[in-house]
């Protein structure tokens, strides 16, 4: 990638994008509260489990996908039929609705920075809630349109929802920075490994299978208190 390519990949995977999702602890809330999650072993486990069971095997593939039928070809169509597909494979209420609002949040900033008609008809289809508008599919049209090398941005999307749920997890557990750093360490080979999984892949061969997860978000919704909102 050219130094505007890559510093603009920065921008969008970066802690401080503000997309919103601060607000989202997708399960990490309610592990917590539980205890079933009470250290940062355990905090490494669950992104572990995250990045195994849904972030890399499907929402890593849709970011190649949506790169790629972004960059090549600009086909809505099927970029909006790719989103469909994702949303199908998100059951749980509170973890889809988490993908939209992200997804939602980063369109309406790239409509504005980036001035790309592509961006602009994918989330006029969102507005008018013609299409659920998932942050994978976002993030990977995004990256197709600015040149984003595919390693780098299936990477870069996994690093950055670890982040995101180290950060939660900052927030619900007395852990500490350094921990939250070394945690991010700790990952960078299964997120290297997930992204190079993710490339080559087609719509067919996305799959997910995070059951524990998925109950955690059901069972976030019925919590007395909640700091976050998935």
């Amino acid at each position: 990638m050219n130094t505007e390519a890559f510093l603009s990949l920065l921008q969008f995977s970066d802690g401080l994008f503000p997309a919103g999702a601060y607000a989202h602890s997708f399960g990490l809330e309610y592990y917590v509260q539980t205890g079933a999650v009470r250290d940062r072993l355990g905090v490494r486990s669950f992104i572990e489990a995250n990045l195994e069971g849904a972030l890399g095997p499907t929402d890593a593939v849709a970011v190649l996908l949506a790169r790629d039928l972004s960059q090549s070809r600009r086909d809505l169509a099927s970029i909006l039929a790719l989103d469909e597909t994702l949303d199908a494979m998100k059951p749980v209420a509170e973890l889809r609705n988490a993908s939209r609002q992200i997804g939602r949040q980063t369109l309406r900033i790239a409509s504005h920075v980036v001035g790309d008609r592509l961006i602009d008809e994918f989330f006029q289809a969102v507005e008018s809630a013609s299409t659920p508008g998932h942050h994978p599919v976002a993030f990977g049209m995004i990256g197709g349109l600015l040149r984003w090398a595919p390693e780098q941005t299936a990477r870069a999307f996994l690093f950055s929802a670890s982040a995101a749920l180290v950060g939660a997890a900052l927030r619900l557990l007395p852990l500490g920075q350094l921990a939250g750093q070394q945690i991010l360490w700790e990952l960078k080979p299964l997120i290297g490994k997930l992204a190079e999984q993710a490339r080559g892949k087609n719509a067919e061969e996305m799959w997910s299978f995070a059951p524990g997860l998925e109950i955690a978000g059901l069972r976030h919704a019925t919590l007395d208190a909640r700091l976050f909102r998935s």
